[in-house]
């Protein structure tokens, strides 16, 4: 009996090159031995409700669609007793959690991958009680992602967010926020924070400066405090442009768990989603909960994965 595979497209991810390549990327599964079954998403969170009710029918899950596709396939999965292994081909504009586990950027490299893969086991983080693939975020420019219009983001890709990020910067303001990191209290006024698993945000690889392995059991916690000057605010900046962590300026810790409390309920971004306004919330990680498949020679290094190939 032929394995059986169920597809996840989202055509409109992206410049939406996954609408031209869907029919090699099946045929390459079928000759792979699958029997597929293909559905194109219609609303949001609608993957988690298929997922819950038709996941265990499968071997594999693949999905192809930017980080916020990704993110309701976790989710869907972690309501699962039985998750199968999951194949990620990117179709997105950064692409972050692809690119913190070597997965190709290309739809027929990425395919490959997701039928001939090694199995990694990835940890999770779970905000509340919705899970996010890499990371969760508040403050400066965290709305970016999902207010940036898609044209924009087509045309000018990891760009496009610097430069709505610049367009931003006047009007900064810091939180006040306290955050419980393992019994470890770090409280004050940030101009942004994020809790994350991924050795690539915003298409900028920090992964090296922070110590990020995708399976230790650990979240990364990176908070920046309030800035008093003009040319302390573009030090950061600069420093964050070039990939590097101020420490003048940036706390980083790592945590299993983390409770944060702010002032008033505040805006955050999940995977480059809203996800929602909060006053108190827990953050924890979920250890290897997921199966993601990769390139065998990587997920054959163990915990730490280098950046990916574009």
């Amino acid at each position: 009996m032929n394995k059986r595979l169920l597809f996840l497209i989202n055509p409109n991810a992206g410049k939406g090159e996954i609408r031209a390549k869907a029919l090699d990327v099946i045929d390459l599964f079928v000759r792979e031995g699958y029997e597929v079954t293909v559905h194109t998403t219609q609303r949001r969170w609608e993957i988690p409700d298929l997922l819950r009710e038709r996941a265990g029918g499968f071997d594999r899950i693949v999905c192809s669609g930017g980080d916020g596709t990704l993110n309701e396939t976790i989710n869907g999965l972690l309501a699962c007793e039985n998750r199968p292994p999951l194949g990620y081909i990117p179709a997105g504009t950064v692409n972050d959690f692809a690119s913190s586990l070597g997965i190709p950027k290309t739809i027929p490299e990425a395919a490959a991958i997701a039928v001939d893969g090694a199995p990694y086991a990835c940890d999770i983080g779970l905000f509340g009680s919705r899970a996010f693939s890499y990371i969760a975020a508040f403050g400066a420019f965290t709305d970016v992602s999902y207010q940036t219009p898609q044209q924009v983001k087509n045309w000018l890709g990891r760009a496009a967010y610097i430069l709505e990020g610049i367009k931003r910067l006047p009007g900064i303001q810091p939180w006040p926020m306290r955050l419980v990191c393992d019994g470890r209290e770090l409280a004050g006024e940030f101009l942004f924070g994020m809790i994350t698993n991924s050795t690539s945000v915003g298409g900028f690889a920090v992964g090296e400066r922070i110590g990020v392995s995708m399976n230790d059991g650990l979240l990364e916690v990176v908070l920046v405090r309030q800035l008093q000057s003009h040319a302390e605010r573009q030090r950061v900046i600069n420093a964050l442009l070039e990939g590097e962590l101020d420490p003048d300026f940036v706390t980083v810790t790592k945590a299993r768990r983390v409770e944060v409390f702010s002032d008033q309920p505040r805006p955050w971004t999940l995977d480059g989603e809203f996800g929602g306004e909060v006053e108190h919330v827990v953050i924890e990680v979920l250890p290897s909960a997921i199966q993601v498949l990769t390139d065998p020679a990587l997920a054959a290094e163990g915990a730490g994965l280098p950046p990916g190939r574009t």
